[in-house]
């Protein structure tokens, strides 16, 4: 959605703009037809564990070829899935409890102003402690201080990787069943509600803002602090890993991380913008949340370096730096997109956007308590360009670090084919959801700025 600034204005409906609805349902949410929606739904948990699975063996023990994976596969069967499928070890789980108790001890701990998040449909404004940078640069530290003082090989995790990957699949659909049952018996605010189908509350989620106790909200530890965190720290890992195998880092696997590290560090630095995305501030906690973040992103956005921790490639030099300069500038650019929006939001408008006062749209929308609020639409700027921007420039970003693996397969691109389906399909889910919430004011909006994401495209 294009950069927002809601004001409250009255208490009575009216004007004709659409209701924002009370539960996120596949129907609602997603822009496409109910049995559209409903299958896919039911096809994401059914074939998201087992590819977390097959994508780790095709890396780490097929070449990064998917046609060897296919032909053992089809010679096999399923009983070829349940052969290369490892069992969660002692080891493994240890590794995962230990990285989350760190994890949460740093986001309960560590010091942070307080940061308000939106308000929800219900009326509730939740208050986060911004220290995501401050536990960044914890976990990097301590981690790699462990490595150098000899207490902790991190090319453990590398070698019990399957493992790990496997605890976290049979952890998290654990953990999403207890956010399900929290979500019935116990949930955090009035924000909760169900769809009537256990499947789809499984899947979406029951809260949109779980938590325990004032600061430790849940979807911010599973999203930032272990899903992106984990990024991280598995980047670093794949690194040592190829040093200890092959006596030095190539220069592809230096600027595949060092680029993941950068955008990473981006998002903790932004880390209180991202509780205003669609993500905290509308997705509710479920399995496409949660269970995304806690096993999606550390074992598919790191692809591209574990494909290279046996796969090395030079680049040389030239190369190198110019894949790195180009994944820097697409980092920069995403970046200032949503340093714009910051900027419009915090400052309700009042602020200059390239030099001159933004050009607006004041929208005037209805909340489901029947308080008349507007939302002032930002058309200048980056996101004068097209409504998602910023999707574009994350993709190219992707794309970027994951170029140093070259061409002899198309694995390490996964992440980028996936993320480009992602986000084009989260930019329809957006603008459907903006057109119900706002009406003829979206539709003034998207008259202004017709592209969604690739100017003159689409």
């Amino acid at each position: 959605m294009g950069a927002a600034v809601e004001r409250k204005r009255s208490s009575n409906a009216g004007n004709g703009v659409s209701k924002q609805p009370s539960m996120q349902t596949t129907a609602e949410d997603a822009a496409h037809s109910p049995v559209l929606a409903y299958a896919s739904m039911l096809g994401l948990l059914l074939s998201c564990p087992p590819f977390v699975i097959l994508l780790w063996y095709s890396l780490v023990h097929m070449d990064g070829s998917a046609l060897k994976t296919w032909e053992f596969l089809r010679d096999e069967g399923l009983q070829g899935l349940i052969k290369i499928w490892p069992s969660p070890s002692l080891i493994a789980w240890k590794l995962i409890a230990g990285y989350a108790a760190f994890e949460a001890a740093l986001q309960v701990l560590l010091p942070g102003k307080e940061v308000l998040g939106p308000i929800s449909p219900m009326g509730n404004r939740p208050v986060y402690r911004e220290n995501g940078v401050a536990a960044y640069l914890c976990t990097i530290l301590v981690y790699l201080l462990v490595w150098r003082l000899g207490w902790f090989n991190p090319a453990t995790v590398y070698d019990h990787l399957g493992e790990v990957f496997s605890a976290l699949i049979v952890g998290s659909l654990v953990f999403c069943m207890l956010l399900y049952i929290k979500g019935h018996v116990a949930p955090s605010s009035a924000d909760s509600g169900s769809s009537g189908d256990p499947i789809i509350d499984f899947y979406w989620g029951m809260e949109l803002y779980p938590r325990i106790g004032k600061y430790f909200d849940i979807k911010v530890f599973t999203n930032c602090r272990f899903g992106m965190m984990g990024w991280a720290v598995l980047a670093i890992t794949y690194c040592i890993k190829q040093y200890e195998v092959q006596g030095k880092v190539a220069d592809s696997m230096l600027v595949s991380t060092a680029l993941m590290l950068i955008y990473i560090t981006k998002f903790f630095w932004w880390e209180s913008g991202y509780w205003n995305t669609m993500d905290i501030a509308h997705d509710r906690a479920g399995f496409y949340i949660c269970w995304g973040c806690l096993v999606w992103v550390p074992s598919v956005y790191t692809s591209p370096a574990m494909y290279l921790v046996n796969h090395p490639v030079t680049l040389g030099s030239q190369v190198a730096l110019s894949i790195f300069l180009a994944g820097v500038a697409c980092i920069y650019i995403n970046y200032d997109c949503d340093r714009q929006r910051q900027v419009f939001r915090r400052t309700n408008g009042k602020c200059n956007i390239w030099g001159k006062p933004p050009s607006k749209i004041d929208a005037v929308y209805v909340t489901e308590t029947g308080e008349t609020k507007s939302s002032l639409l930002l058309c200048s700027g980056w996101w004068g360009i097209s409504r998602h921007f910023h999707y574009m420039w994350e993709i190219l970003a992707a794309f970027f670090w994951s170029v140093p693996a070259l061409f002899s397969h198309f694995l390490p691109y996964f992440y980028v084919i996936f993320l480009t389906i992602l986000l084009f399909d989260r930019s329809k889910r957006d603008d459907h959801r903006c057109k119900s919430k706002y009406g003829k004011y979206w539709a003034a909006y998207c008259k202004k700025v017709p592209y969604k994401i690739v100017p003159w495209v689409y």
